[in-house]
């Protein structure tokens, strides 16, 4: 005790101590979260988890495949009927910037033309530009531009103002993949169940 290093040691220690929780306290914080909240967040880390794998392989995709792949997405969205009459990929040279095509509508009275950009950096203005473009050559109303990175701040304000491009980038990609089962398999299901107040009420 005659050095005061050791003091001042000493003192650090038994600062740091009455900082921390003791262990029923930190118990006791545990017991606080249901079983329920405890599967809600390990459902989020699963969700996270899968579209992360997922967009791991759609960036695995050929062009061609990728183009395939987001018609699929529309149709099982709701677009048309079926993948053979409802989505078109067209995927060839002279296509004048349109990617694929889906019926918006069973009948096939209007139609929505998609572009797909399979890049690792976020899609700029001139992109969105480009594609308003496209759509006025092929007298086209409404059109869908997706990506599997993002888009730039510029391309949303641009898509805003012209307001008949949607833009769906690669985390939102991921997670319609999942909710319309694009891509994904379910491995288990689990029904969570309660007790019914109202059946012991009304017995």
């Amino acid at each position: 005790m005659v050095y005061p290093e050791f003091q001042s040691f000493k003192e650090a220690g038994r600062e740091k101590a009455s900082n921390a929780l003791p262990v029923s306290a930190l118990e006791s914080s545990q017991n606080q979260v249901s079983p329920e909240e405890q599967l809600d967040a390990l459902y989020t880390e699963l969700s996270a988890a899968l579209a992360d794998d997922l967009l791991t392989q759609v960036r695995a995709l050929t062009p061609q495949q990728f183009e395939v792949l987001v018609v699929q997405l529309l149709v099982a969205m709701g677009y048309g009927g079926s993948v053979r009459d409802a989505g078109q990929a067209l995927g060839r040279s002279g296509d004048n910037g349109i990617d694929g095509v889906v019926k918006q509508d069973p009948l096939g009275l209007d139609k929505v033309y998609i572009q797909a950009k399979q890049w690792a950096n976020n899609v700029g203005s001139q992109e969105v530009r480009n594609f308003a473009g496209s759509l006025s050559y092929h007298k086209a109303t409404k059109g869908v531009l997706i990506t599997t990175a993002g888009f730039s701040s510029s391309a949303s304000d641009t898509a805003r103002q012209i307001g008949n491009i949607i833009l769906i980038g690669g985390d939102t990609l991921a997670e319609l993949m999942i909710q319309y089962s694009v891509g994904v398999v379910t491995r288990s299901t689990y029904l969570i169940r309660k007790v019914d107040s109202d059946f012991f009420e009304d017995i």
